[in-house]
């Protein structure tokens, strides 16, 4: 007897789906995309079993398309999310976030006395590792480890 697959969460029709999300990262995610402002329908769903992560979250966006500098920022947070463009109920493209190896406008600098935190200056970071992620700061050479990274 086949064991029939059921849908977990409801299909949409056109957006992206953000799959692969640490479960403890899931709001983290959540709060640094700002989708409670979202205007369209957001379908969230945590604890979800993986065979990859033990848990995992995804989240569903309707009518939304992410561009770079917003997969920079889900990179920086979820490192192995993966993301579905749906259109017309159909995946068109899979993308798995990759950390860039440059991050521009997008972290705050962890130390207080960088003038990225002094003046209105733009950030950037060289991507020293990419698992774990480790930036250095383009003015002030300060390390940022994973754990402390800042979304702008």
């Amino acid at each position: 007897m086949t064991k029939k697959k059921e849908l977990q969460v409801r299909a949409i029709k056109n957006g992206t789906v953000i799959d692969h999300i640490p479960a403890e990262l899931l709001f983290k995610v959540i709060n640094m995309l700002e989708l409670d402002k979202c205007p369209t329908a957001v379908t969230i769903g945590s604890n979800y079993r993986s065979d990859m992560l033990g848990k995992k979250g995804i989240i569903k966006i309707s009518e939304k398309f992410f561009a770079d500098d917003e997969i920079n920022k889900i990179s920086l947070i979820a490192p192995n999310a993966k993301l579905n463009i749906i259109r017309d109920y159909q995946v068109i493209e899979k993308r798995v976030v990759e950390v860039p190896n440059k991050v521009e406008g997008i972290v705050k600098c962890m130390n207080p006395k960088c003038i990225t935190n002094v003046e209105d200056v733009f950030t950037k970071f060289k991507v020293m590792s990419k698992s774990p992620i480790t930036l250095k700061c383009h003015y002030c050479e300060k390390i940022t480890d994973e754990k402390n990274i800042r979304i702008k």
